[in-house]
């Protein structure tokens, strides 16, 4: 049986903030890769730079099998490094294209309200759907990543 590679995608720009705490629950015991998006060079959507890593953090994400993607929420929403990473790939990436990944979501915040929480979770169920990944869900505190965890093959 052939092991599920398993990626991170970190949004903080705190390598070993809250967020990786988080993936660190929800992914103990397993082996996985940490991309931290701040070491990238993401433009927003529609920005040309010939020093652009886009398609850098794209091929990662279609080797991955599990993708575990991290925000921390800032301004009531998705932090801008995942929001640029979901916008880019409008385009590049064809619908459907993910298909056989399944897609986690760690979102926290110091007080985040429901409504916040679910505003991201909405965009994230809609980028899984998109693209053809199975969501399983969103962990804002600990004790969700725990039982996310859980449902980790």
């Amino acid at each position: 049986m052939k092991t599920k590679k398993i990626l991170f995608v970190n949004g903080s720009p705190n390598r070993n903030g809250h967020t990786a705490g988080l993936a660190k629950t929800l992914l103990e015991g397993r082996e996985y890769e940490t991309l931290n998006l701040t070491d990238y060079k993401v433009y927003s959507y529609g920005q040309s730079f010939p020093d652009d890593q886009f398609e850098e953090v794209l091929e990662k994400i279609r080797e991955a099998d599990v993708l575990a993607v991290g925000s921390p929420l800032y301004w009531h929403n998705i932090c801008g490094s995942v929001r640029d990473l979901l916008d880019r790939c409008y385009g590049p990436v064809s619908s459907g294209e993910f298909s056989g990944k399944t897609l986690y979501f760690l979102f926290q915040g110091a007080a985040p309200e429901t409504w916040m929480l679910e505003a991201g979770e909405y965009t994230m169920k809609r980028f899984a759907a998109l693209y053809g990944m199975t969501y399983m869900g969103m962990a804002s505190n600990g004790k969700e990543a725990k039982a996310l965890a859980e449902t980790l093959s």
